[in-house]
């Protein structure tokens, strides 16, 4: 069975192995243990209320429970930029025109922005790739919106998502050659490193502050503005599928898109509701059940969630108020009969 949990300060070592896999682009875990080691600290302090608003970060990771391995990890931060500034590419425009000359021109603009300050922040989704299958990946992903609907006075009132943007199988971003070379002396991928690690100064320090015109860079520079990594699609089709929309504004190294929704219009928050669980004996799955659901325990430090499927509705669920669950689900959940939990359907189309 596989369960979502909080991350605990024993899982250094584990969260280390998937750093260790994730490459390129993923500056929200980098492979770094000291820095590992700060954000799950961070972590367990938001848990426990002890974190100040500027450092809360909730991580979370995914246990296969038979196997007693921890095989992806997800967080969501609840505000960012409050410590350092937070940088975005908000991808505009510029007209020029001369009526006497018969004059019109349209000009793609890039201005360095900190448009997202104080938003939250889905961050450092990371699956094996062993265990991409099934509904991990989204048991994973949407976890995390069942935690904000409970906790909802935890987070900001709109919620962000940045995507991989483009580059080769080498991490070689074409964004980056034609534009963030000239201001920075040092590879892609370093500079994304830095980023990750919380050094960031040196962007306010290097990045021009006047608005860029993106005609000046080359064409393949040009072609992946706002483009998403091919291995991030999926990531970025089932966060659509739950609101979010790319509103034109983009990372600064690889322009990667910024996907970005109302935290209350999310469907997984607004649909989410309370119910009480009941418990029935051990059974088979049914593989014929046609709706799978999200359900978590309503509790903040001791958070589990789980991939349940049952023949009922969300509609007919929620008239009744209870849910039966199998006591293996239950036991992963922390959870008795008569306890509160809270569920939404795994898909949007249920």
């Amino acid at each position: 069975m596989m369960c979502i949990r909080p991350i605990a300060t024993d899982d250094l070592a584990a969260l280390m192995q998937l750093a260790a896999k994730t490459g390129i682009g993923l500056t929200t875990l980098p492979n770094n243990e000291k820095l590992l080691e700060a954000r799950i600290a961070a972590s367990v302090a938001s848990f426990s209320g002890d974190a100040e608003p500027a450092e809360q970060i909730y991580m979370f990771v995914l246990e296969d429970l038979a196997q007693h391995k921890i095989v992806g990890t997800c967080a969501v931060a609840a505000a960012v930029g409050l410590r350092e500034p937070w940088y975005s590419y908000r991808v505009g425009q510029v007209v020029h025109a001369s009526k006497e000359l018969g004059i019109f021109t349209q000009t793609p603009t890039l201005f360095l922005s900190n448009d997202h300050t104080g938003h939250s922040e889905l961050c450092s989704l990371f699956l094996d790739p062993e265990y991409r299958v099934g509904k991990n990946g989204a048991l994973l992903s949407k976890c995390r919106f069942l935690f904000i609907a409970q906790f909802r006075a935890l987070f900001s009132q709109k919620i962000i998502a940045e995507l991989r943007g483009v580059s080769d199988e080498k991490g070689a971003s074409p964004f980056w050659e034609s534009l963030g070379r000239h201001f920075f002396s040092m590879e892609f991928s370093q500079a994304d490193y830095l980023t990750g690690i919380g050094q960031k100064s040196f962007v306010a320090e290097l990045m021009p502050k006047h608005p860029l015109y993106s005609s000046f860079l080359t064409p393949e520079a040009q072609a992946v503005i706002g483009k998403t990594h091919e291995a991030t699609l999926p990531a970025r089709s089932m966060l659509e599928s739950e609101g979010f929309r790319y509103e034109g504004h983009v990372d600064i190294f690889d322009a990667g898109p910024t996907v970005e929704c109302n935290v209350d219009d999310v469907r997984a928050v607004a649909q989410s509701f309370a119910v009480t669980v009941a418990a029935f004996d051990n059974a088979p799955e049914s593989a014929s059940a046609p709706t799978r659901y999200i359900v978590a325990n309503t509790k903040k430090i001791d958070f589990r969630a789980c991939v349940f499927a049952s023949s009922l509705t969300p509609q007919q669920i929620k008239e009744q108020a209870v849910i039966p669950l199998n006591t293996d689900i239950l036991k992963a959940l922390g959870l008795v009969a008569g306890d509160q939990a809270r569920i939404v359907a795994l898909s949007a189309r249920a």
